[in-house]
């Protein structure tokens, strides 16, 4: 706790206490019963710096316990102290994001200012669930019947358990956990094998905030153990929520667990999205917006730019500008200063880069740059900016989630095609279109297939926004106005009959 112990740790912190790699439990920094640990490895050296407890099954009922008893007296404090715990946790994580901003940067790859850039973001979310907290509210009306009133309160739901991905960790943290604990809830996160140091020190902090203790506990563990460290929580008979983020084939695994005890579930899954770029596009506006989605953490975001649409009138003109500024990048560790886009998390990232480029090579598809790993003295996981052209819909590049720097252009002609090929996919996170056409915007705002449109912009994600998707995306939505909350809620209603007078 505190130090890399045998490792030797690849930076300084300006505040050292920030710094802990054992889990979390009621207030306490606590080891696996089984005493395992397992390493944490910076993807721009592909070296390990720290070591974490690889919690299991056994870990699981004491840290549960922990968090209801807590939630018992947690539920009964004011709306607005749960707002002013949220706003002083919040001021303590912007004093410490030089200090964040760096773990951040070994943990993912990505670079500083992207580090800075989720913080940012982050922080919207511990802003916007203060006010939420407050804004909890009933109703009172009358019915048809006469001498009927009803009336409805909402009340927290209880323990949540948050299992959260290693592609945004402090995002994900504070996004989940903000509304629940504005809700009146209580949470027990589990960090991704990746980037478990980001997660125990937003833990650190919410402590130092005040939050009393078993509010927010983190259970950290590795690949292997995952699995059963993940259903335990899930089956927990004091788990009344789960909310996950990864993949949706581990999303449909949490959904039939929780269903075994109607546990309410709240799923963000995979991402297959479109961008559809017209002929009366800006091209300004659209290679800007679309670029900095497409490589922004080498393309691994569920919301990234996966295939895009780009009309036959512009098609070479924008090929040519994208591949022009796909040159600029420079790829290398995120901590120098130069970097522009650093290495993908795992090596299993590049594994599967390499299977698709493959693939769509032997399918006939045109490599235009790119399409290797970078092999260089560092050890990381580094893969090349790729553009590929001549994509078809049986190639794996067009049917899976790429979650890497791999962009796929494709030439349409007419509007219904490409909202056709847009639609083509089981995924429906999020889609992009960019046009003048002012009444194009509304129709295929409402005919294209995803939970999330943005129109003319490719960064739509906000805290006052509601995030979610639809079709094998999952359901339910994060952030925005009402709709967090209600997720860790429960609404009870009341009828009153008035007796008349005599």
């Amino acid at each position: 706790m505190g130090s890399a112990g045998k490792y030797e740790l690849p930076f300084k912190l300006n505040n050292p206490d920030l710094l802990h790699n054992e889990s979390f439990v009621n207030g306490t920094w606590v080891k696996a019963k089984s005493g395992k640990t397992f390493e944490v490895v910076d993807p721009g050296t592909g070296k390990a710096w720290i070591e974490c407890p690889t919690n299991d099954a056994s870990d699981v009922d004491e840290a549960v316990k922990s968090s209801h008893a807590c939630f018992e007296k947690y539920k009964k404090i004011s709306p607005r102290e749960r707002a002013q715990l949220l706003l002083k946790w919040d001021t303590l994580i912007r004093e410490n994001k030089e200090d964040l901003a760096t773990i951040l940067v070994y943990e993912t790859g990505k670079p500083r200012s992207e580090a800075y850039g989720e913080i940012d973001y982050s922080t919207g979310f511990t802003w916007w669930f203060a006010g939420e907290a407050e804004r909890i509210q009933g109703s009172v009306f009358t019915p048809a019947l006469p001498n009927r009133r009803i009336f409805t309160i909402k009340q927290p739901l209880g323990v949540a358990a948050a299992l959260v991905p290693w592609n945004f960790p402090i995002a994900m943290v504070l996004r989940k956990a903000g509304a629940a604990l504005a809700a009146g809830c209580t949470m027990i996160v589990k960090p991704s094998p990746e980037t478990p140091i980001t997660v125990l020190a937003l833990a650190h902090l919410a402590d130092k905030a005040g939050f009393p203790k078993g509010a927010l506990n983190v259970l950290t563990t590795d690949l292997n153990k995952t699995p059963e460290l993940s259903e335990a929580l899930c089956r927990h008979p004091l788990i009344s929520k789960v909310t996950f983020t990864g993949s949706t084939r581990v999303g449909k695994l949490v959904a039939k667990i929780c269903a075994d005890n109607l546990k309410k579930v709240t799923l963000e899954l995979g991402g297959n999205c479109p961008v559809l770029i017209f002929n009366d596009a800006s091209l300004d506006q659209a290679i800007s917006q679309v670029f900095a989605l497409k490589y922004r953490h080498a393309g691994q975001a569920c919301i990234t730019a996966n295939r895009v649409y780009v009309q036959s009138g512009i098609y070479d003109t924008f090929l040519s500008r994208w591949k022009a500024e796909t040159a600029k990048l420079i790829v290398g560790h995120g901590a120098d200063k130069s970097t522009t886009m650093g290495p993908v998390t795992t090596p299993r990232a590049v594994d599967k880069a390499l299977a698709l480029v493959q693939d769509a090579r032997d399918k006939g598809a045109t490599i235009h740059t790119g399409g290797n790993k970078i092999s260089n003295n560092s050890g990381g996981f580094f893969f090349e900016p790729t553009v590929i052209t001549d994509v078809t819909p049986d190639m794996d590049v067009a049917q899976e989630e790429v979650f890497s720097p791999i962009c796929t252009i494709i030439r349409f002609e007419t509007e219904d095609e490409a909202v056709r090929m847009a639609n083509d996919t089981s995924m429906g996170l999020a889609s992009y279109l960019f046009t003048k056409n002012v009444d194009r915007l509304w129709r295929l705002f409402e005919s294209l297939e995803a939970g999330m449109i943005g129109l003319n912009t490719g960064n739509s994600s906000a805290a006052e926004s509601p995030f979610g998707g639809i079709k094998q995306s999952g359901y339910g939505k994060e952030s925005g106005k009402d709709v967090a909350v209600n997720e860790y809620m429960i609404t009870k209603t009341g009828t009153f009959t008035l007796e008349e007078q005599a």
